[in-house]
This record gives structure tokens, C-alpha cells and sequence, in this order.
């Protein structure tokens, strides 16, 4: 591997903007904002959704109606659709 090339690998803190969570981590992302995590000083990156306030993972996701949609299609194509 070349020596040099790539960016330097560390512990960064992510903190979710909606819920205020703390996610400690390794990444080559940096930032300039410090935080202070269990006595030691880490970067933080603010970031708009992580596992902690995603509909999906908090179970907050709303189901579509693929059926409903699916017939829709179906009345207003029907015959036309070939058939592979």
C-alpha cells in the first residue's frame, strides 16, 4: 500500500440533530467541533437522520398502499401490458 496517500482513520463522534444521540466511531471524516465523551475530546459531525430517529428503524414508517396501486395500473392498462 502506498504510504501517505490515503486520509488519516480515527475515532469520530457522529450526534444525531433530532434526538441529541452520540454515536462514537471510527471514520476519515473530521470536523473541526470537538466534544468531550467519557474524559476524552473527540470531532463531532452533526448529521439529519441516523438509526436513532429514521422512521424505518424506530418503527414510525408509514406502509403504501402497493396493492391499491398495483390494481390502479391494472384498470388503467389491463390488456395493453404484453405479456414476456
Amino acid at each position: 500500500m502506498k504510504q501517505d496517500i490515503h486520509p488519516a482513520y480515527g475515532p469520530v463522534v457522529f450526534r444525531d440533530r433530532g434526538t441529541g444521540k452520540l454515536f462514537l466511531t471510527g471514520s476519515t471524516a473530521t470536523s473541526e467541533k470537538m466534544i468531550e465523551v467519557e474524559g476524552r475530546t473527540y470531532p463531532v459531525l452533526d448529521v439529519d437522520v441516523t438509526s436513532d430517529s429514521h422512521p424505518f428503524w424506530t418503527g414510525t414508517a408509514k406502509v403504501v398502499d402497493s396493492e391499491g396501486r398495483v390494481e390502479a395500473f391494472h384498470r388503467r392498462y389491463g390488456s395493453q401490458v404484453s405479456k414476456a
